[in-house]
């Protein structure tokens, strides 16, 4: 197989975990279970086979560096669990427009210099995938770069709580030029996202209603610096919110949901703690209150995510996808174009690993047959499909259905 040519939007903790577990596993056996990683070798790339192909940031204290001595220049903070060694590519000046807000800009001051031409930088490079790793709230600089990975024609990982591929707009940009997208916005491996979505299916299997919950975050890294400053957490909020109310089978109040980053803790450094808090109704109308605390290192919590969708983002390009792919983005983002179960977006997104075209199709058509069946709500709901891949209808539907369509 050929290599995963990488660039890297944004040099901080998320990058430079990122960076450290290429080097850590790349003697990894094909045998071996990786934490966090789905396969050592997925789809027919090793995690040696990626390669950083280039990496942009604006912080003058990171550009003109080379990656493997950026990622562990302050403002990061995040566990050094590897030392790669020089790897010849240098940190290049990227865009600003938003990607700066009043808290960051308090301590990382901008590169002087002018932006490199980002086109002529992926294609020199030989770029196959772009990561986009800004901090949340840059919605102007994402946008701004995605014009640019589409002129350049590469795929793209959203890591980022501003919707590229989960909007209408951006998927048929992407399918225009024939080109892969998976996002929106980093599901960490065991982070706040996915235990709050564990805990709400375990209580609607259980058959207990959920009646309010709440998710308090609060960390010491620059991602918790950044999000002091409110107006940058629309889509932040509406990423989180939606992960978990998205497999209620029911309406909540949405006073009785708050799910958020809540505060700066500098001492915390890269650490990220999480409070969940869940109020239930059970038989005979009796309260069930649940209380946990979750304890992470984030940035390597999601590094191993990143490593798998650069690949299936690879996978994409080989076998001539375009637009979003489901199954990838509805297993390894927050935010995907369209929510199902964790344990269906896994089945999925291995058998994209194994059949990249037909499971992307198969997908389509659950997609199109739920929405046909609940409208654009329904297309939002994670309900589940059946074991064949379409979605589960009900008799009196199956009862009007004409015959060969059922």
């Amino acid at each position: 197989m050929s290599k995963v040519r990488v660039a890297i939007i944004g040099v901080g903790n998320c990058a430079s975990s990122f960076v450290q577990g290429l080097h850590y596993y790349k003697n990894a056996r094909e045998t071996d279970r990786v934490p966090g990683l789905m396969h050592v070798n997925l789809g027919g790339y090793h995690i040696r086979d990626i390669e950083i192909s280039a990496a942009i940031d604006i912080d003058r204290n990171k550009v003109g560096k080379d990656v493997s001595e950026a990622i562990v220049t302050w403002p990061n903070n995040t566990l050094v669990f590897a030392k790669p060694p020089k790897s010849g590519i240098v940190v290049q000046r990227g865009m600003t427009h938003d990607g700066l807000g009043k808290y960051l800009s308090k301590i990382i001051q901008k590169a002087p210099g002018s932006t490199v031409d980002i086109v002529k930088l992926l294609r020199d490079t030989k770029t196959d995938v772009v990561v986009n790793y800004l901090p949340v709230g840059s919605e102007e600089a994402t946008k701004w770069y995605v014009e640019q990975v589409l002129e350049a024609g590469c795929a793209f990982v959203n890591c980022i709580p501003v919707f590229i591929a989960r909007e209408k707009y951006w998927q048929q940009r992407f399918e225009k030029k024939g080109l892969p997208v998976i996002g929106d916005d980093i599901k960490s491996q065991v982070g706040a996202t996915i235990t709050h979505r564990v805990l709400t299916s375990l209580f609607n299997d259980r058959g207990v209603r959920i009646d309010r919950t709440y998710q308090l975050n609060f960390g010491g890294n620059t991602d918790f610096l950044n999000m002091l400053e409110r107006e940058r957490l629309e889509s932040k909020k509406i990423s989180k919110t939606s992960a978990v109310t998205s497999l209620i089978p029911y309406p909540i109040d949405e006073d009785n949901v708050h799910v958020g980053p809540s505060d700066y803790v500098p001492w915390l450094k890269d650490r990220k703690w999480c409070h969940i808090r869940m109020e239930g109704t059970t038989f005979g109308d009796v309260p069930l209150n649940l209380e946990m605390k979750l304890e992470v290192w984030d940035s390597p919590n999601s590094a191993g995510i990143v490593i798998d969708a650069v690949r299936c983002a690879k996978l994409g390009l080989d076998h001539h996808l375009a637009g979003a792919l489901i199954a990838p983005s509805s297993y390894f983002k927050k935010s995907p174009p369209h929510q199902f179960p964790d344990d269906y977006c896994k089945q999925m997104t291995e058998a994209f690993i194994r059949d990249p075209r037909a499971t992307e199709a198969k997908m389509r058509t659950v997609v199109a047959e739920r929405a046909g069946q609940g409208g654009t709500k329904g297309a939002r709901r994670a309900a589940r499909p059946s074991a064949n891949g379409r979605p589960k209808s009900s008799a009196k539907a199956r009862r009007r259905a004409p015959a060969r369509a059922r």
